[in-house]
């Protein structure tokens, strides 16, 4: 029996390409500068009959100019807490060419005051994101009432 041989050329490497096609036009993207508007924002993102069930965590994605290149649904859990990939919220954040992120997850209880676990999962983000140059400005606890801001607050 003969094998086939293949030559290996060590100098030729698969091309990857990377593209962006946006979808929304930049005139009618909403542009944040406070936390209220993005509480608004991730408002009417949310899913107000369930944001009271189950805990969600959510990123929106903007532009260098502050304009929301999308919102992105990145783990629903229980009633006390969900899981969050730091790999998944920047996979999103680099697939939508971002220039920053801003974090929010919601608390069914309805308490607004963050958990020293929710504190350490900011910083864990955060992190990630000082090495890749998309950095995180804000994460906003939410309830069917209101919001916290860890920008506001200086829990930053």
């Amino acid at each position: 029996m003969e094998t086939a041989e293949r030559k290996i050329d060590l100098f030729e490497v698969a091309e990857i390409k990377l593209s962006y096609s946006a979808i929304v036009k930049n005139s009618l993207r909403p542009k944040v500068s406070s936390s209220r508007q993005v509480y608004e924002v991730f408002a009417k993102a949310w899913d107000q009959d369930g944001i009271e069930f189950v805990e969600d965590f959510k990123v929106m994605l903007l532009s260098r100019a502050n304009l929301v290149l999308g919102i992105v649904n990145i783990s629903s859990g229980g009633t006390a807490g969900t899981v969050v990939d730091v790999k998944l919220v920047y996979a999103a954040a680099i697939k939508a060419n971002s220039s920053s992120v801003i974090l929010a997850h919601c608390h069914p209880s309805g308490n607004l005051l963050p958990s020293e676990q929710d504190k350490r999962l900011t910083q864990r983000i955060k992190k990630a994101g000082e090495i890749l140059d998309i950095p995180v400005l804000d994460h906003l606890i939410m309830t069917a009432e209101g919001y916290y801001s860890f920008a506001d607050e200086g829990d930053f």
